[in-house]
């Protein structure tokens, strides 16, 4: 399981993985928050709409409806392949589902066939709405297909999951067909390829506690202050970026007070536990 990432975060790792986003306005704070937990999170689910035309689809998708208000997920995938943001946080996407489905992805083993209704996905999975008419016949453009798995493997990278971590709304419960059209055994192999593609660098090395109280101006600052954000740790009014600064001190202590430091050993020093635990990348 892991920390949601943020607005910024989730838009870092679109983009990074070749991804076309649109950001609809108030897509950062639109969400269902205030009606349920949202994350840990462990998964990324797959729909489909049962509509067609872009426009109504995304403004459907960010407004909802009177019996399910929106955000009714986190992005909407278009025909074209491009990706529409309209919602971040609690989404009303997966509903009810089996938890036996959910050790599984958290596993990352084989998925069992649903047959409960015991489980909140919306608190644990991130969810986006291809836009499909969802009658088996409607075309699955590879633009399309391609945007699904990028957008899939983007949140698998940023969160060291695997392929098996993305999962259909039909896998969740057995009260829902989406997506129809493709298998989602076909998606999850694009994932994998595309993971084993651009794998992730090697991790930097603690460069040593003294290192970080010369005030050092260096990339592997701005590698440490990203991973602080990915990890829900930013103390950042603005970068992070090359130069130490109070606010990656005091990024650091919240990440050391969320691995559970306490006291002195939350002071916002980095020590070499809690670096390898950062999982910073190399510079």
């Amino acid at each position: 399981m892991a920390t949601p990432l943020s607005a910024a975060a989730l838009l870092t790792a679109l983009r990074a993985e070749g991804v076309s986003v649109v950001e609809h306005p108030g897509w950062r704070t639109h969400n269902r928050d205030a009606k349920g937990p949202w994350g840990p999170v462990n998964g990324v689910m797959i729909h489909h709409t049962v509509t067609s035309g872009t426009a109504a689809t995304v403004a459907l998708c960010s407004a909802g409806r009177s019996d399910l208000p929106g955000p009714l997920c986190h992005g909407v995938i278009a025909k074209d392949g491009t990706v529409h943001l309209v919602g971040n946080g609690r989404a009303n996407h997966a509903g009810s589902g089996d938890s036996a489905v959910l050790a599984a992805v958290v596993a990352e083993r084989a998925l069992p066939a649903p047959h409960r209704q015991d489980t909140d996905g919306n608190t644990r999975f991130y969810g986006f709405e291809c836009e499909n008419l969802g009658n088996g016949k409607d075309p699955w453009p590879e633009a399309q297909l391609t945007a699904i798995a990028r957008v899939s493997a983007a949140l698998c990278r940023a969160h060291g999951w695997g392929a098996a971590s993305v999962i259909g709304h039909r896998e969740w419960t057995n009260q829902k067909i989406d997506p129809a059209g493709f298998t989602m055994a076909s998606l999850r192999s694009r994932v994998a390829a595309l993971l084993a593609r651009r794998t992730a660098p090697a991790l930097a090395p603690f460069p040593g506690a003294n290192w970080f109280h010369k005030a050092p101006k260096s990339a592997l600052v701005t590698a440490m202050g990203r991973r602080l954000v990915a990890e829900g740790c930013s103390a950042y009014a603005e970068g992070p970026g090359p130069q130490w600064t109070a606010a990656d001190r005091t990024s650091y202590a919240k990440w050391q007070r969320k691995l559970g430091y306490t006291g002195p050993d939350a002071d916002g020093w980095p020590g070499a536990a809690s670096w390898r635990a950062l999982k910073v990348p190399g510079v």
